[in-house]
């Protein structure tokens, strides 16, 4: 879990992480979350000595981020967490007299992440792209203006479910070759590992090792990109992104993942006009910094309503 204080700048301004404890269950990473907030916020309070205007939170899974729900999670475990009114509860327990109860944003993790890129990342100025950070697992966040489309259900942008291999691995959502069981970081390290008989073997170490010329890592990255670059195609086919923008662990490859895998789109596309295909410039401060977009959003808009 990642945490943040973001002023109105969109400036960092104190940052802290802490394990999920995702193997304790659901109610433990729940009240995790819950306790983090409110620390985050008492640390706040001590630094500046004002309370914060505004929260946000982002989490994996399906949302109902107009009701304030985390629906559903595979990860996590857990279906029908009202998130935003327990963390509306747990920030208030402090909160002076008088003062009117905390506004609290809910977002998708990916979706946030893909906010924070197009309004103030890689994606600044453009109309229209699709953000996928390539991390445990694989999803999209489709960027149109200043907005990231959520879907009529909360679930859009999930690319990593696109079947690219129909004989493929099995995947934890019950199809089989889906994108993010090949071409996530996970699943690169997962592969790369059986490859070279490390079983603590990961995604950087393979692209270390295609750099070094391993032949036995090339194959393991070629698969993975071609992957890859099947499932962007059907994206791009879909959404007809002008930008591309690649983030999450992979991306830190660099040109050892870039530059094979715009070669790889370019030879899959067809009719289909060729997006650029950029890596992400937030790294991993942009789900913070999301989740800090969506909490002044918010209260942008409750101040405009009064």
């Amino acid at each position: 879990m990642k945490a943040a204080l973001v002023g109105s700048d969109h400036t960092l301004l104190y940052e802290t992480r802490r394990p999920t404890e995702r193997e304790r269950g659901p109610e433990a990473v729940i009240q995790g979350i819950l306790d983090f907030a409110a620390e985050l916020r008492a640390f706040g309070v001590q630094r500046y000595g004002a309370e914060p205007l505004a929260a946000g939170v982002a989490v994996p899974g399906v949302i109902d981020e107009e009701h304030g729900i985390a629906v559903y999670s595979s990860n996590l475990g857990w279906s029908d967490v009202p998130m935003r009114r327990l963390l509306r509860e747990r920030l208030g327990e402090d909160r002076p007299a008088g003062l009117p109860p905390l506004p609290v944003a809910l977002g998708h993790d990916v979706r946030a992440g893909g906010l924070a890129e197009g309004r103030i990342g890689a994606g600044e100025g453009v109309d229209r792209y699709l953000f996928v950070p390539l991390g445990t697992g694989i999803a999209g966040a489709i960027g149109i203006g200043k907005t990231v489309e959520p879907g009529a259900h909360g679930s859009a942008g999930e690319i990593g479910h696109i079947v690219v291999r129909p004989d493929g691995p099995p995947c934890e959502c019950g199809q089989r070759g889906c994108l993010e069981r090949l071409a996530s970081a996970s699943a690169v390290g997962l592969a790369w590992a059986e490859a070279c008989g490390d079983p603590q073997a990961t995604s950087a170490d393979a692209a270390k090792a295609v750099e070094s010329g391993d032949p036995r890592a090339r194959e393991v990255w070629r698969n993975a990109v071609d992957a890859l670059a099947t499932g962007l195609v059907t994206g791009l086919t879909l959404l007809d992104p002008r930008t591309l923008i690649i983030g999450g662990g992979l991306a830190e490859a660099g040109d050892t993942l870039f530059v094979p895998l715009r070669e790889a789109v370019r030879e899959k596309v067809t009719f289909q006009p060729l997006p650029a295909i950029v890596p992400a410039a937030l790294g991993d401060a942009a789900g913070c910094l999301g989740a800090g977009l969506l909490a002044w959003d918010l209260l942008s808009a409750e101040v405009a309503s009064r």
